[in-house]
């Protein structure tokens, strides 16, 4: 019999695994863009530990290993920051991307009063990009970062907000 994974709120004794993970998670992404000084590979501990205290972070679990992780902040505006994004790589291209991205609005919705969504995802990270715009998000703007790196952001109102569409449920 084989183990689900199982998708739940991060706790500090989870920083560990979450950094060694964003850690592996991102060396393609640093090398597609060939930067290995992006801010998944260059975060400390400490500094996660922090973002864990003040962030909504959700993790994924096969048994007792973290094989996914999001992370996402809400503004004073009612505008959710998702980031840092994180599926292990044996467990990529099985919906467990789109099953962290839910849960993660979800809670920001709930517990944070999130109206609408925003993320960024390099220009070269199709994948990503794909992924984003399968859960409703829609480019709204791109920035010029470095010579090799354009920053495009998308977003998407969280249900139930005037205008946003009340028939899309994202499946888990």
């Amino acid at each position: 019999m084989g183990m689900s994974v199982t998708v739940s709120a991060a706790t500090d004794q989870d920083a560990e695994q979450i950094l060694k993970l964003q850690y592996l998670c991102y060396q393609p992404e640093a090398a597609l863009y060939d930067d290995y000084s992006i801010p998944p590979l260059t975060q400390t501990l400490d500094d996660l530990r922090a973002e864990l205290s003040d962030a909504c972070v959700v993790v994924a679990r096969l048994g007792t290993e973290v094989v996914g992780a999001v992370r996402g902040t809400v503004g004073a505006d009612g505008t959710a920051a998702i980031g840092t994004l994180v599926v292990h790589p044996r467990m990529q291209r099985h919906g467990l991307g789109g099953r962290l991205l839910s849960a993660v609005e979800e809670r920001l919705a709930t517990e944070r009063s999130a109206k609408r969504y925003r993320l960024t995802a390099g220009h070269r990270s199709e994948g990503n990009l794909r992924l984003y715009r399968s859960h409703g998000y829609a480019p709204v703007g791109t920035e010029q970062v470095s010579p090799r790196l354009s920053r495009i952001t998308l977003e998407k109102e969280a249900a139930g907000v005037e205008g946003a569409p009340q028939d899309y449920v994202a499946s888990a």
